[in-house]
């Protein structure tokens, strides 16, 4: 049998509902979306997602209009 540690963290009550929701939703807990994302981690040598600044809509717009307009060339 496996040993297993304890996390104690904390999140804003209104996030943790809302994460609960879709992970319930996916037939997931809590404790099995930290220990897919944590195993991720170790997988990929780091986030497993892209982290980056949020950008302005306006910004965000043009940008994906250029790359769709480079796409059909």
């Amino acid at each position: 049998m496996s040993k297993t540690d304890t996390i104690h963290m904390r999140v804003e009550p209104e996030i943790k509902v809302r994460a609960d929701n879709i992970l319930n939703r996916l037939g997931l807990s809590t404790t099995d979306a930290i220990n897919i994302f944590l195993n991720q981690v170790i997988l990929s040598g780091g986030l497993p997602f892209e982290v980056k600044l949020p950008v302005s809509n306006k910004t965000a717009f043009l940008a994906r209009y250029e790359m769709e307009s480079d796409q059909k060339l």
